[in-house]
């Protein structure tokens, strides 16, 4: 959505062709607010007074009940809210849902997109920012996969009024972390239902993650409850009975107890599987691949949304320099871009491989000593 709005900003007519028949605005959990999303709505035009939750200082548990403190400001939001706010700012005769682009041909100074249920749409550009799974990056670069980085990331939403006060104190306006070996969880507060921002009425979002093998484990917690296979995340509500079972026990044996109170209260936890991805080049004539569709940085880079910010602000301002010529705009807009990629991907697997494999590929196993949360 982001280079939607802008390039709308700038004056170009823009289609956006969702593959989901389903509105989007009930997906995903918590995103750290960078500068480079804020200036995108501001270029846009979007009226925005806040948007997010302040967070005034971090938290770092340590085993022995002590807290290391340090002040730090930071906004986070969610991903609804940023989501939400740009599909406002889209005109609807523009957006199109249940849309899934089966290929496209470039021809003369034109480039033509061809969807599953036979119709087609002509135009100067095509942008491929589809995402993890992008179909565009299949037909450009068929060998270019997401591969697995040898842990995932359990996540969860709590309303506030659903965590007991003494836990709810030490979480609120704090980004709170718990590191210890091979795994680290970490929480802030996010917007609520509906964007609420009104204390009492905002979510706690928490993220852990926890290594599994990718052919002996991996394979089972990626099967839902219905018995079927996902590719890379289970949705909230759909994880295996089992496996939230072993997940929620680990949590009582390795978790310090904050973190078991605010797992315990999360209704519907979902995980998602964390990926590598780099391509080599990001434009192919008139087609240009943007946000985790070219690169996928890990999310300890808390990069992947400003990064999408990026790419599409970039956009824009090489179209208005090279006064809208497509072909020279992309030319001078890629290598930019291509390096920003790089260096967040790079910087993500250094942060990952030192969280997670510092003392081998397994999970830790050692039973704290902390009273069982009933």
């Amino acid at each position: 959505m982001f280079t939607g709005v802008l390039l709308c900003s700038i004056g170009w007519q823009v289609d956006v062709y969702e593959r989901s028949p389903r509105p989007l605005s009930s997906r995903g959990g918590g995103v750290v607010l960078q500068p480079d999303v804020v200036e995108a709505f501001n270029l846009s035009g979007i009226p925005h007074q806040n948007l997010g939750v302040v967070a005034k200082e971090r938290y770092y548990l340590q085993r022995d009940g002590s807290i290391q403190a340090m002040p730090m400001l930071q906004t986070l939001t969610s991903w609804n809210l940023l989501y939400n706010s740009l599909r406002r700012h889209f005109p609807d005769e523009h957006y199109h849902q249940g849309k899934s682009l089966t290929n496209f041909q470039q021809h003369d100074e034109q480039v033509t997109a061809i969807f599953a249920d036979g119709t087609q749409k002509t135009g100067d550009l095509l942008i491929g920012a589809d995402g993890v799974t992008s179909t565009v990056r299949q037909l450009l670069l068929p060998t270019y996969d997401p591969m697995y980085a040898g842990y995932v990331a359990y996540r969860g939403l709590v309303d506030e009024e659903e965590l007991d006060p003494e836990t709810a104190a030490i979480m609120t306006e704090r980004f709170v972390f718990y590191q210890f070996r091979n795994s680290h969880i970490l929480q802030y507060v996010i917007p609520g239902e509906n964007e609420a921002l009104v204390p009492g009425k905002r979510r706690f979002n928490w993220v852990w993650y926890v290594n599994y093998d990718k052919t002996t484990e991996l394979p089972r917690v990626l099967t839902d409850k219905n018995g079927k296979r996902r590719e890379y995340s289970i949705a909230p509500g759909m994880m295996a009975n089992d496996i939230e079972r072993e997940m929620r026990s680990y949590a009582d044996r390795v978790l310090v107890p904050p973190f078991q109170k605010l797992i315990a209260a999360t209704k519907e936890p979902f995980v998602q599987t964390i990926l590598d991805l780099g391509v080599p080049n990001m434009v192919f004539d008139r087609v240009a691949l943007v946000g985790d569709a070219a690169f996928i940085p890990r999310p300890h880079t808390a990069a992947s949304v400003s990064k999408a910010a990026t790419n599409a602000i970039a956009l824009s301002d090489a179209l208005v320099e090279y006064d809208h010529d497509v072909l020279d705009a992309l030319k001078a807009w890629e290598l930019g871009q291509l390096v920003l990629g790089m260096q967040l991907w790079r910087r993500g697997q250094d942060l990952g491989e030192t969280s997670q494999f510092m003392y081998g590929k397994e999970r830790w196993e050692e039973q704290l000593n902390f009273p069982k949360i009933i």
